[in-house]
């Protein structure tokens, strides 16, 4: 069985920044990786489901003109809302995904460090649902942690090879090392450079 909510409700009771989003450097080098490997300056409606505390959050706020974050704990909701508070453009809200997918289509859509902690089955529901909501030059990009986690059935390596077999969307980028592995797809197709029409 995948964690439940009260394994995530334990994580934050007690512990702001339980996965050290904050303070490892790991978390710090993935970030600006993720953030390095999209290939629009800004997207109008992005969604990041799973937002734990809103570290990622803050940097794709500023890269955003709207962006819907979500989360299955309410106490990671709350420290979501407190370190975007300056944000306007920005809702977050409690949610459960796949159960809880928002209505409407994005530009961007960041799943990370999330698909693990689900079943096979709600990956596959997840997946059809990102393709269904991800607007036609739209980028979806996905990042996961590649070792075991307890009581995890899925890693990051499965989720991302679940996601390639279901997304009908260009895939333009593929990046890991022995830590984490990172995929993006990009309706549009073309690459940063053809976008900037560098020759």
């Amino acid at each position: 069985m995948p964690p439940g909510q009260n394994y995530f409700d334990t994580m934050f009771s007690g512990n702001d920044d339980p996965w050290g989003f904050k303070t490892r450097w790991y978390e710090v080098r993935k970030r600006a990786i993720t953030l390095a490997s999209l290939p629009q300056p800004r997207y109008q409606n992005a969604f990041e489901p799973g937002c734990a505390n809103g570290e990622l959050s803050a940097d794709l706020a500023q890269r955003c003109d709207r962006l819907l974050c979500t989360d299955g704990a309410a106490r990671a909701v709350e420290l979501a809302k407190q370190r975007l508070i300056n944000f306007s453009h920005v809702t977050v809200a409690q949610a459960w995904i796949p159960k809880d997918w928002p209505v409407g289509q994005f530009d961007l859509i960041v799943i990370s460090e999330l698909a693990y902690f689900i079943s096979p089955d709600s990956l596959d529901q997840l997946a059809v649902k990102a393709q269904a909501a991800l607007a036609p030059s739209g980028t979806l990009l996905a990042c996961h942690w590649r070792r075991p986690i307890s009581g995890c059935e899925l890693t990051g390596d499965a989720v991302h090879e679940c996601l390639k077999k279901h997304l009908n969307v260009a895939h333009a980028v593929q990046w890991q090392d022995a830590d984490f592995r990172l995929d993006m797809w990009f309706g549009d197709g073309r690459s940063v450079g053809d976008l900037q029409g560098l020759s």
